[in-house]
């Protein structure tokens, strides 16, 4: 195969052969290297000179690359824009990160669809972009990144870099565990945040290519085969959005703390648009935090939710990203929400029913990655008995559904036929699949309650990957991690530990040399 030497402004040139014959390693290495010195710049006050790093981060072959990497393996990747096109082959890859240039872009419309809120059954507005545009903030947002990391709240964990709800969560644990900690909750929601964002709040405080970011902005919708011009908000759908959500509402919790005192016990917890602010009193909560969230919110033109922002004491409890947090007594216990309970067992029934006649097999493949992602999710807080009343109920649907399909048989033969016994477990239900050697091995329905407890330790609020100075607490946090999840002890993928690819290396060291001359 002919080789195609391509140029990339800010790194020797390249060859390559095709998508397939990329060395990944490289490519991340080079674009988290210029990441953390636009980091270090901008942390030190050098604005003008993490500028020029961003100009170099978005023209360089090595980032385009990754960012038509980072759109191909999303999950809408499949789903096309009003354009249409989608990108399978390695051709269409390659020649996509070519085509990736500032001059002479220009957005297409949204395509509207709506998706079904999980709380109340409405549907929320999803704008997709085209893919052209997607790899263009997918490569705009490699730069905006690590400076959102510098700037975003030290408490926020959303839509962050080796941050997680459970952080959010474990935040929240530390907020309240504690005799002396502070009795009342308000419950923050920010109405249609996303969809009201004042655009020229974004304009002037983002720190980014304004003209790529106003293109976007200004992109407009289309539903129905109807035009519809945006002038507030920044779409749900878009790769940059969540990032920019974040950089809105950077500064909240200074805000909040800054007009009010140490004895007024305010501390916050902030994922996406959702915040929890402790406070020693409900005056304070009603006539200091709350008028100070909603002074910094209309700067932006936001607004909190007047149905969903209440203030709650803590005996009574409350609900954040699907946990119940609440005292009894002066034990603070955190727990799976009941509604989070009734809609996952809504869902599982639902599959159930809706594979009446298809094969054991198949349901097994629908039913154990809900199970097996909500229990992994839940499995930091005090959920064993949500675990156990879960696994019964859906028991109970299996052998509904397993007695249904075989009306005239009896019960001993549906079980036999259906489930089997494991050591001290004597119904486990399981179906016969064969490897490709041709070996029959069983699998079997993940049980919930087999999931093992073990408390998150929340990540350090001020920690940032893009900070050097945090790699090795990283490296340990993510070796850690993967040990419990692994009972072999293998070291955690590459792409978790980039910063270990920034190492000397004898064997790249010509490569390595070259790179950091030309930068």
């Amino acid at each position: 195969m002919t080789a195609m030497v391509i140029p990339s402004a800010g790194a020797p040139s390249t060859l390559l052969f095709n998508w397939n014959t990329i060395d990944w390693k490289k490519v991340i290495a080079y674009v988290r290297r210029l990441q953390m010195r636009i980091e270090k710049a901008f942390r030190e006050g050098k604005h003008s000179k993490a500028k020029a790093l961003q100009w170099i981060l978005t023209h360089s072959f090595y980032a385009k690359l990754l960012a038509v990497r980072r759109v191909v393996q999303n999950q809408g990747a499949k789903t096309p824009g009003v354009d249409n096109i989608t990108w399978n082959t390695s051709i269409q890859k390659m020649k996509a990160a070519m085509s990736l240039k500032r001059q002479g872009y220009q957005t297409k419309p949204l395509k509207r669809i709506y998706i079904p809120k999980k709380q109340n059954g409405e549907f929320r507005p999803l704008s997709i972009p085209a893919m052209q545009c997607r790899a263009q903030q997918a490569l705009y947002l490699l730069s905006l990144e690590p400076i959102a990391e510098s700037i975003a709240d030290k408490n926020a964990y959303g839509f962050r870099p080796l941050r997680s709800a459970a952080d959010a969560i474990a935040q929240c644990f530390i907020m309240l565990a504690r005799k002396g900690s502070a009795q009342y909750i308000l419950e923050g929601d920010i109405r249609s945040c996303f969809d009201s964002i004042s655009h020229r709040w974004i304009l002037e405080n983002t720190p980014m290519d304004k003209l790529m970011l106003k293109k976007w902005l200004a992109a407009g919708y289309i539903e129905k085969n109807e035009f519809h011009p945006t002038e507030l908000g920044t779409p749900q759908g878009g790769i940059i959005s969540p990032t920019l959500l974040n950089v809105t509402l950077s500064g909240l919790e200074n805000a909040v703390k800054s007009a009010t005192k140490l004895s007024d016990k305010i501390h916050i917890s902030i994922y996406a648009d959702d915040f929890v602010i402790t406070g020693a009193s409900r005056e304070i909560l009603e006539n200091k935090v709350k008028p100070a969230v909603e002074t910094f919110l209309k700067e932006r033109g936001l607004s909190l939710s007047q149905n969903k922002t209440k203030i709650t004491h803590i005996n009574e409890g409350f609900d954040f990203l699907g946990m119940n947090i609440r005292k009894y007594g002066s034990k603070l216990i955190i727990k799976p929400a009941k509604s989070s309970v009734k809609r996952l067992l809504a869902d599982i029934r639902k599959t159930i029913k809706s594979n009446a006649t298809t094969k054991t097999e198949y349901l097994l493949n629908q039913l154990n990655p809900k199970i097996r992602g909500w229990a992994n999710y839940y499995r930091h807080v005090c959920a064993k008995k949500a675990f156990k009343y879960i696994d019964c109920n859906i028991f109970k649907a299996i052998w509904n559904w397993a007695i249904n399909r075989h009306p005239n048989k009896g019960r001993k033969w549906v079980r036999c036929k259906y489930f089997r016994n494991d050591k001290f477990r004597n119904w486990v239900f399981f179906t016969k699949v064969k490897r490709k050697d041709g070996v029959s091995i069983n699998v079997d329905l993940v049980e919930m309650s087999r999931t093992p407890i073990k408390r998150h330790i929340k990540v350090k609020a001020e920690a940032t990957p893009f900070d050097s100075s945090y790699h090795n607490y990283f490296d340990k946090r993510i070796s850690e991690r993967e040990s419990v999840k692994s009972s072999s002890k293998k070291k955690p993928k590459w792409w978790l530990q980039w910063w270990n690819l920034l190492k000397p290396d004898d064997k790249d060291r010509k490569v390595r040399v070259a790179t950091t001359a030309a930068l």
